[in-house]
């Protein structure tokens, strides 16, 4: 999969100007999408928001996140208790369930997205809000590497011991999704009717409870 990224007091005015343009270029991007979005169902009732979208080489929307609770630090280690993390955070990936197709300038083949596409997805996301403990930054971009590699590498064996089978709703239908736990958090990804396949990873929210559901009108996270 070829993609362009991989997801009380008032603020000050110019704080405020700055990251208006930001958010409405997040959600334009949604808007842009051929398929749909989805988030936690009407369950969860909690605040939302949106991340940016992933692009192919030619422009086209292919992937994005919406999160869940509370937005994660990236330095997870500032948010930790007796060991534990306090954080609760569920992101809902959504890629397009594309088959194999012409890359934009005609001279090659771009890779089928797939469940293990979104499983990628999903558990690069945990890892690019965790920060663990006693690590400095230049130790954390060796370890953020080499888990990079991991995740890629369980992504694309879905079938190992690694995952576990977890049937959750959506659009209220009981589905299948690979499931599996670190010490960082959890990962989730499957397929749904819709032509998108699903990821999902969070810390401090249990995945047994969730749903997820189509979105109505993206536009409202964006506040």
């Amino acid at each position: 999969m070829e993609t362009t990224s991989r997801v009380g007091a008032q603020a000050p005015a110019t704080e405020e100007a700055d990251q208006a343009p930001s958010a409405r270029r997040t959600v334009d991007g949604f808007l842009q999408a051929p398929f749909p979005w989805y988030g936690l169902d009407e369950a969860f009732t909690g605040p939302r928001w949106l991340m940016p979208v992933g692009t192919s080489a030619d422009g086209s929307v292919e992937h994005g996140s919406i999160g869940h609770g509370e937005a994660p630090s990236v330095r997870g280690e500032s948010a930790i208790q007796g060991g534990e993390s306090t954080e609760r955070f569920a992101v809902v990936v959504t890629i397009a369930a594309n088959p194999v197709r012409r890359s934009a300038d005609g001279t090659g083949v771009l890779e089928a997205t797939s469940v293990s596409s979104a499983a990628w997805l999903a558990g690069v996301g945990l890892l690019s809000c965790t920060w663990p403990g006693q690590m400095d930054h230049v130790l954390r971009d060796d370890w953020l590497e080499q888990q990079t590699e991991t995740a890629w590498v369980l992504a694309d064996d879905l079938d190992s011991a690694d995952w576990t089978r977890l049937t959750l709703p959506v659009d209220g239908v009981p589905t299948p999704f690979h499931y599996r736990e670190s010490e960082f958090g959890w990962v989730l990804a499957g397929s749904t009717g819709a032509g998108v396949h699903l990821g999902a990873y969070g810390r401090g929210m249990s995945a047994y409870g969730l749903g997820f559901a189509a979105v109505k009108d993206v536009a409202e996270y964006a506040a």
